[in-house]
């Protein structure tokens, strides 16, 4: 849809997933066992026909770079539009604004030169599969200033304590916006908002030395804006803490789990050539989610393997999540247990986790 601007805003998004943000931001870190979070944001977009996204970065994001390259999988190498990776720009000595609002002051090119006249703004923390076009059309029927997308959560997790609430009024109206504990209508962080309002809300909140545009902006309303809220009914995950990470990533074990996330639309990633997953005679494979790429010489059960592992004969895997190129030797036992990308675990080796807190080792560890 050529009306809509995307923009993806890392700003805010802490890096709380421990050794997996260590060297990268919390946007690029492998879902899935084969994805990244921004996928199924980056594929959101991509399927409501936008041509034209933002990313605003701000650090750590040189593995989420090499990730996206020019944009090919979610259709954005093009001459006009495309993907655009903004990090703010440090050297305008007048520059008095703050926050995420730096991004759009220091970038206010991007968005006057675009066609588009609607802004849809989302993160990479909530996984989820909303129908942008849908919202869009909500957003035009109730004639809003600003329409925000939330899920009426059944269940409340740990996940989602730190998570924004919405109050809405039978027509749909946002009478409150706050992070009271025991409310179920969670935020999850995607708004959309016509472009030249956007503008103008961002150059009253900088007159006014504000720095977070959706808190200074929207949830305290200086300018009674017309707030809207979209009621979202699919596949959502909330990925702000190891505990999240692994307990949302082995639920996709789950058929049914897996199935909400991944039927209907696909989900687009970085396209890697690999072969197929090689079984030899020793190899035991139960309940699992194995990506292309890897040599299975040994038993895996209830357990997520990317693209490139390396199970030897003897070696035993359960409940464990291992990132792409590990390599788990003869006789080792890994049990509840998150590997990052290129850990070499040597022969015999014993890792045991929690099952609510897996034990994480670091990209690129010989243990």
């Amino acid at each position: 849809m050529s009306r809509l601007i995307g923009v993806i805003n890392l700003d805010h998004e802490l890096d709380q997933l421990k050794e997996l943000t260590y060297f990268r931001c919390g946007a690029a870190v492998p879902f899935a066992s084969r994805y990244r979070l921004i996928d199924f944001t980056l594929s959101n977009m991509m399927h409501a026909g936008m041509h034209e996204i933002a990313l605003f970065v701000r650090r750590k994001y040189r593995s989420l770079l090499d990730h996206l390259g020019e944009g090919r999988p979610w259709d954005l190498d093009r001459r006009r539009g495309g993907l655009f990776i903004l990090p703010p720009d440090w050297n305008d000595p007048t520059d008095v604004s703050l926050g995420d609002l730096q991004h759009v002051h220091n970038n206010l090119d991007f968005f006057h030169r675009s066609a588009g006249q609607t802004i849809v703004h989302a993160g990479t923390q909530h996984v989820n599969k909303v129908n942008i076009a849908e919202v869009y059309r909500y957003h035009r029927e109730k004639n809003a200033d600003v329409t925000l997308v939330y899920k009426a959560t059944e269940q409340l997790e740990a996940e989602h304590a730190p998570c924004v609430r919405l109050e809405i009024a039978c027509d749909g109206r946002v009478t409150g916006v706050h992070q009271e504990q025991d409310h179920h209508n969670i935020y999850l962080e995607m708004f959309v908002m016509d472009k030249s309002l956007y503008l103008d809300q961002v150059k009253h909140c900088i007159a006014h030395q504000d720095n977070h545009f959706f808190r200074d902006a929207i949830q305290r309303n200086p300018s009674g804006l017309r707030i809207y809220a979209y009621p979202y009914e699919g596949y959502h995950a909330v990925i702000n803490s190891i505990e999240s990470y692994y307990k949302n990533s082995m639920k996709l074990l789950d058929q049914q789990q897996f199935q909400a996330l991944f039927q209907n639309l696909p989900v687009h990633t970085k396209i890697k050539y690999e072969a197929p997953t090689r079984y030899t005679h020793s190899a035991e494979v139960d309940h699992s989610l194995v990506a292309n790429g890897c040599t299975i010489g040994g038993k895996v059960e209830n357990s997520i393997l990317f693209r490139g592992v390396r199970i030897e004969e003897g070696a035993r895997v359960s409940n464990s999540i291992i990132m792409q190129k590990c390599t788990i030797r003869t006789d080792a036992v890994v049990e509840n247990v998150i590997l990052d990308k290129d850990v070499q675990l040597t022969p015999e080796r014993t890792l045991i986790g929690d099952t609510k807190v897996p034990y994480v080792i670091a990209k690129n560890s010989v243990i």
